[in-house]
This record gives C-alpha cells, sequence and structure tokens, in this order.
C-alpha cells in the first residue's frame, strides 16, 4: 500500500456552472500525506463539487490541483486516466455492480493497472488476488465474499466500497458523504474504518460529510464551506458555536454542540472500554 510523501494542492480552484452557479471560489487547500480531512457545510456549499474537481469528474472552470507533482488539471485523458489509480473515491450510494460478487466488486478496482481484457475474462494477477483477499478480510467481509453485492446491507456495501477503493493502492481517498444512508452505529463503524485504514497505509484523505459531530469525533482537521469558499479550517477543537454560525447560518449552536459533544465523548469512552473488555476475553 502507497505511503509516498503526496499532498494534495488546490490554488485559487474555481468551478461556475453553465447555469452561472459559482460552486466553488478560489478555494486554496493544501493536504498533507496521512491526514485525514473532513469538509463539512450547507447543502449547496461546493463539498461534493470540490472532491469531483480533485478527481476531474467535473471539470474545474480555473485553477490548479495538483497531487504529488502531477498537475491534474492539465493531463490529457490518458494521463487523467493513470492519475485516477492514484484516487481512491469512495461514494454515498456505494457504486457497486448488483449482480457481481464482493470480491468481483473489489477486484473492478484494479480496471485500470490490469487492462479490460484480463479484467473481463476474470484473469487477475495472483498477487492482486491475494491483496484483494486480505482487505476484505480487514474491512470484516471475509464471510461475504461470494455473495453478491445487492445481497449486502448497507454498511456492508460501503465497506466493499472501501476494499474496492484500496485495492489500487492509492495516495489519496476522495470520501463523498460515506455515511449518509447509514444508522448512527454503522456511521461511527465506517467513520472508524476509513481513518484507521488512512493511518495503517499512511493516506491522505478528504470526506465530504454532513454529520458535523461524527467529524469531530473522528478527523484531525476541519474545512468548512460557505458558497463555495473556505470559511473554517482548523482543528476539530476550534468548531465553537461562532464558527458553526459562520458556515450555516444563525442557529443555537451551543446548546446543540454542548450536549451532542459531551455524548459523543461518553459514547467512545464506552465503545474505548468495551474494546479493552473485548481484548481481555
Amino acid at each position: 500500500m502507497s505511503s509516498h510523501g503526496t499532498t494534495l494542492r488546490l490554488r485559487a480552484l474555481s468551478k461556475r456552472y453553465r447555469t452561472g452557479d459559482l460552486a466553488l471560489d478560489r478555494v486554496d487547500l493544501d493536504v498533507p500525506a496521512g491526514q485525514v480531512m473532513a469538509l463539512i457545510g450547507p447543502s449547496g456549499a461546493g463539498k461534493s463539487t470540490l472532491i469531483r474537481c480533485v478527481n476531474r469528474l467535473v471539470e474545474p472552470t480555473s485553477g490548479s490541483i495538483v497531487l504529488g507533482s502531477t498537475d491534474i488539471t492539465g493531463l490529457t485523458p490518458r494521463g487523467l486516466r493513470r492519475a485516477r489509480q492514484r484516487m481512491g473515491m469512495i461514494f454515498q450510494e456505494y457504486a457497486l455492480v448488483e449482480r457481481l460478487t464482493v470480491m468481483e466488486n473489489v477486484l473492478s478496482g484494479q480496471l485500470g493497472s490490469v487492462g479490460f481484457w484480463r479484467s473481463y475474462f476474470r484473469r487477475f494477477p495472483e498477487a492482486t488476488v491475494r491483496q484483494a483477499f486480505a482487505m476484505l478480510e480487514r474491512v470484516g467481509l471475509s464471510d461475504h465474499i461470494d455473495k453478491r453485492a445487492d445481497a449486502l446491507s448497507g454498511g456492508q456495501r460501503q465497506r466493499v466500497g472501501i476494499a474496492r477503493a484500496l485495492v489500487q493502492n492509492p495516495e489519496i481517498l476522495l470520501v463523498d458523504e460515506p455515511t449518509a444512508s447509514l444508522d448512527p452505529k454503522t456511521s461511527r463503524q465506517i467513520m472508524r474504518l476509513v481513518c484507521e485504514l488512512c493511518a495503517e497505509h499512511g493516506l491522505a484523505a478528504v470526506i465530504n460529510i454532513h454529520d458535523v459531530q461524527l467529524a469531530q469525533l473522528f478527523v484531525q482537521r476541519i474545512v468548512g464551506l460557505r458558497a463555495g469558499r473556505v470559511v473554517f479550517d482548523g482543528p476539530p477543537g476550534e468548531l465553537n458555536a461562532d464558527v458553526l454560525t459562520e458556515i450555516y447560518g444563525e442557529e443555537d449552536w451551543t446548546a446543540s454542540l454542548g450536549g451532542k459533544q459531551a455524548a459523543s465523548s461518553a459514547q467512545a469512552a464506552l465503545e474505548v472500554e468495551e474494546e479493552r473488555l473485548a481484548g481481555l476475553t
């Protein structure tokens, strides 16, 4: 797995849609290798657009995107295909092929590197298959390898998506609303898993997420977007009521933050204790 010293650098990144809407307004961001960063903000703030500009699923209007020493914005279609192999994408709606098995979906993450015909005839290199088995075990799906994707729960589907992204050996994960369709417990498990895997493999990650408390609990850095502009960039501890008002608008954030942070801390402590006790049995 990749552990490069890669940094994602965005400079004056802007995106104006044909409707005239300015989704991103001269965004400057650096994401160091190994850092997990959450993007928060109201609907329409530009979070999904930013993630999709990085791998050019959405074409930026202006500015630059640099991954390591590669200027993504200047790449030819062939160069972009190679660059996308360095970026693992995890989607809100999982983007799995329903009729394929868990293993086949995970191996589809290797399409860009093994070639169409080898993948079409299921002729993946042995090392690739071993890596896929190991990754499925790591995400807790070793008992579901031969199940079709449409037989899985939402949390299991998201774990398949995570495994598929990681078998690419990416340098960065781009994660778009990974918990939006999941219940609270599964959401926490998925966020914890993504953060653990990033730590294990030295991966940077940019996670677009609506759940502010979930972001505060797991990530190292939070960036708040409003109307396509960065209005906050700092550690979770600095995300106070005034900052949330600047990002989202007027609301009684003080009561909300106090109660939910306390509950999150208590729950986190409880989970740590449960894991400790499980290790003793």
